[in-house]
């Protein structure tokens, strides 16, 4: 056994993933930063080991994925959402933050194959009165999206993984874990697992550490997307939700085409 370098996501949806991981220190040793950042170190080697968004898999044939764990939603997920005043089906420019491929990949196969649009994407910074100001609608992720008071501000919300679910009628894989080839071992994956299921079993409590103790809505917020929008079973419903996604990415040209998911023995 070793002590591997890991870096998670730090949004509330990766925090069942790493309970009392950091109780490990001579398994992992654990950073916490933005989807693309975590990629990123994974990419340059910085880390042995990250929480990866789904579509930074590709392009990287060396790399494993861990068995039986990651985040995923079937139908509406709440923390990734376009934010607009007018229908979907007639959006003509989206303002996108750069830190998620993932969510901009899904919403580039959903306007090409579920609403039908071609729209001109701008990379802004997720500040939602400035991305509105600029275009017809704002793409936010994580706590950003999920904590949004949209109907105060006459938006309409857009759940990504609604859309996705009603499209397919298959769950969407957000992230997994991922590492090249031989970073790992048994030891390494079983503490994985068992720090999901304990994290499964204690989401309230995540919830109220992650929610502001003052703030009831927010706490309510938090427990029902732990509950009720994301997953953790990385099963065979959700890994054909995976191919579907990225054989629709490849025909879009987002991934390379005949791109295969390797797991870690």
């Amino acid at each position: 056994m070793s002590n591997i370098r890991v870096s998670a996501v730090e949004y509330l949806n990766a925090r069942p993933l790493v309970y009392g991981l950091d109780a490990r220190s001579d398994l992992f040793d654990c950073r916490f930063d933005v989807p693309a950042k975590c990629a990123a170190m994974l990419h340059d080697k910085s880390v042995d080991l990250s929480l990866i968004p789904s579509i930074e898999y590709f392009g990287h044939s060396d790399y494993r994925i861990v068995p039986d764990i990651g985040v995923m939603s079937t139908g509406p997920v709440a923390s990734v959402a376009l934010f607009t005043d007018r229908p979907a089906t007639a959006l003509r420019s989206v303002a996108v933050d750069v830190s998620s491929r993932t969510a901009v990949a899904l919403l580039r196969v959903l306007c090409a194959q579920w609403f039908d649009i071609e729209p001109t994407f701008v990379t802004l910074r997720p500040d939602l009165p400035a991305m509105l100001k600029r275009c017809d609608a704002a793409l936010l992720i994580g706590d950003a999206a999920l904590y949004q008071e949209h109907e105060t501000n006459g938006l309409d919300k857009v759940d990504l993984g609604e859309e996705w679910t009603a499209m397919t009628g298959l769950p969407f894989v957000w992230s997994f874990w991922a590492g090249r080839a031989g970073c790992i071992d048994t030891n390494h994956i079983d503490a994985l697992r068992t720090a999901r299921d304990n994290g499964i079993q204690h989401l309230d409590q995540i919830a109220e550490d992650h929610a502001s103790a003052e703030d009831d809505d927010s706490l309510a917020i938090a427990k029902k997307y732990l509950h009720d929008n994301v997953s953790y079973t990385l099963n065979d419903h959700a890994r054909a939700g995976m191919k579907k996604f990225f054989s629709a990415a490849a025909d879009l040209q987002i991934v390379p085409s005949g791109g295969k998911l390797h797991y870690f023995e």
